[in-house]
């Protein structure tokens, strides 16, 4: 556990945390609004959970989902839970745009054209999931 990235992170854009869990903002400058849902204890699957703590952890990663088609407007929303390489339970979200480098394929497959710039207004995300997440 002293070797895990997302245990000891160095450097992380955290847009919102309560004692559980924390949404922090990825830097891809390919995939703005990028999302990744982290479950502060390290644990590797969603079954090292108690039932009220995935539907914790699964209620966070709907709120970001939502937050992310309202404020961005994506063709699609990605949700992926890998943990290969950092095996501590966390989500990916991830707004996707028909022009993105990597559209339709998945974020990891091999790029298909130049992507499209986007930016994304980090302090809106904080705001609205504040507000989302104290309403839940």
């Amino acid at each position: 556990m002293s070797a895990c990235p997302l245990c000891h992170p160095q450097q992380e854009t955290v847009l919102w945390r309560n004692e559980r869990c924390r949404i922090i903002l990825v830097d891809d400058p390919g995939y703005a609004g990028f999302c990744r849902v982290i479950w502060q204890d390290h644990v590797k699957e969603m079954t090292d959970l108690s039932s009220a703590e995935r539907q914790e952890l699964m209620m966070v990663v709907f709120v970001v989902e939502e937050v992310l088609r309202e404020t961005l407007r994506p063709d699609k929303i990605n949700l992926a839970s890998l943990g290969n390489q950092a095996p501590h339970l966390h989500w990916h979200v991830i707004p996707r745009f028909a022009d993105d480098t990597h559209f339709p394929d998945p974020v990891w497959a091999a790029a298909r054209r130049p992507g499209c710039t986007r930016t994304v207004d980090t302090q809106r995300l904080v705001q609205v999931l504040a507000q989302r997440l104290a309403s839940n």
